[in-house]
């Protein structure tokens, strides 16, 4: 018994389409986050950071960030001008390289939560949301849960920077 040609040929052709399908598809930027920690406040504070590492498989942008713990959130970077370590908003976003480890830190890039609504305690969990831009200009959000680290506490292993 011999098999009909059409049916040996038509799972090369479902191969193919699907492989057309998907090569079609425009790629979305893909980022690990890892290590997210959030400072802990005091009573009254109005501001805190959120640090952790992002590591992009193909050249990103992190564009945006939003938590619902905080009225304002933005990206910064702290960075000596002259004699004077100055913080700034980063209106176009962080640079994501591919195959990067972009570390976010105190002292250096970081998620700024403003205008926080309640007092941020050591061992509560922060939601964040990153908003990643690939290079095809189309934007993903990565939902995240940051643990709140008390004010003075240690800095995570392998980390030598604090503020």
């Amino acid at each position: 018994m011999t098999i009909p040609d059409s049916i040996l040929v038509q799972p090369m052709k479902i191969t193919l389409l699907a492989a057309l399908l998907f090569s079609a598809l425009p790629a979305l930027a893909q980022v690990s986050v890892s290590e997210p920690w959030v400072r802990g406040t005091v009573a009254r504070q109005q501001a805190t950071g959120a640090f952790m590492q992002l590591t992009a498989t193909e050249n990103s942008r992190l564009v945006a960030a939003r938590s619902p713990v905080a009225g304002v959130v933005e990206i910064h970077e702290m960075a000596m001008e002259k004699d004077i370590m100055r913080m700034r908003a980063l209106p176009n976003g962080l640079e994501l390289p591919a195959g990067k480890t972009v570390e976010l830190k105190p002292g250096g890039f970081h998620v700024m939560l403003m205008d926080l609504k309640q007092q941020i305690r050591g061992g509560d969990v922060v939601p964040l949301t990153l908003v990643i831009e690939g290079r095809d200009k189309k934007q993903t959000q990565i939902e995240l849960k940051a643990t709140v680290r008390a004010l003075g506490a240690a800095a995570p292993m392998g980390s030598m920077h604090q503020h």
